[in-house]
């Protein structure tokens, strides 16, 4: 097997039978689907048992006390012994022909000569098989990191391959009282060390609505505290000056106060960004923007 498709659950029994009936109509099986129960009520273990003795697939199971995603990440890469990792969330589900094209991709650009090393491979999701989830393409780049691609203009979600061995490198800080970290806190860092092969096609489709999406951003970010002043901390220092990075550099300011946490001591961002920063947190904060 080359490819660990990870799928972490909670209470989504349902969600997940979509996801498995993908899985057997991939065109090509050269994978495993592991499956990181977070702690679920709903009996997801009795379906999954179901699939597993139907023998379709080759599929594993781990049952954890909920801990939240990040947390079934970090359990789900450090049991993985492929050679390629890819998140498979349980309310998205692959495109027939998603296994195949990702490899294939993969096995293309490891074939090519590149300043920087392959780390794998990103495309799109859409909210169909043939609408993207986002507002704009990839631009017309065969290899990128992951944050480079958003520079040069992309707006949507994507699907992401990683080689298992940087995930292993680079895990989610499990931070006590607290159960998320963004996602690209460690695609950030990963970033740092290779490129990505960039695939346009959707691989991975997720129905979703925007339904709560504000409020539910604002709970993560009042739950997860320190987790955002790690996240806010690395973007203010990566992003190139610019509207952007003034906009991480303010949040990064109010999440050390609200994380009670120094703004200059142990930074690495300049001093005058600091400064600007602060500046520009004020101004969020008298206007409610924050």
């Amino acid at each position: 097997m080359r490819l660990t498709v990870f799928t972490p659950t909670y209470n989504r029994r349902e969600l997940l039978t979509r996801v498995y009936r993908s899985l057997l109509n991939q065109t090509v099986k050269d994978f495993e689907w592991l499956i990181v129960d977070d702690g679920s009520t709903d009996n997801t273990d009795d379906a999954v048992k179901e699939w597993i003795d139907e023998g379709a697939l080759r599929i594993r199971y781990i049952y954890r006390e909920n801990g939240g995603k990040m947390r079934a990440h970090n359990t789900g890469t450090s049991m993985t012994d492929t050679e390629l990792f890819v998140c498979l969330d349980s309310d998205d589900y692959f495109v027939d022909t998603a296994v195949e094209e990702l490899l294939a991709a993969y096995d293309r650009a490891r074939s090519q000569k590149t300043d920087r090393m392959i780390g794998g491979v990103v495309a799109h999701k859409g909210c169909t098989s043939e609408k993207l989830l986002g507002k704009t393409d990839f631009p017309p780049v065969e290899f990128s990191t992951l944050y480079g691609l958003y520079l040069k203009g992309f707006s949507g979600e994507t699907t992401l391959m990683y080689r298992t061995e940087l995930l292993k490198r680079f895990m989610f800080p499990e931070i006590e009282g607290e159960k998320y970290v963004p996602e690209d806190y460690i695609y950030d860092k990963i970033d740092e060390v290779c490129v990505l092969a960039v695939l346009p096609r959707i691989i991975t489709v997720c129905e979703i609505t925007d339904s709560g999406y504000t409020e539910s951003v604002k709970k993560l970010k009042r739950e997860n505290v320190n987790a955002f002043y790690l996240y806010y901390e690395q973007r203010a220092y990566i992003t190139p000056p610019g509207i952007l990075k003034l906009k991480y550099l303010a949040r990064y300011v109010i999440y050390a106060k609200r994380s009670g946490r120094p703004v200059f001591a142990g930074s690495r961002i300049g001093l005058f960004d600091l400064i600007t920063g602060c500046i520009y947190a004020g101004f969020l904060l008298l206007a409610h923007k924050e």
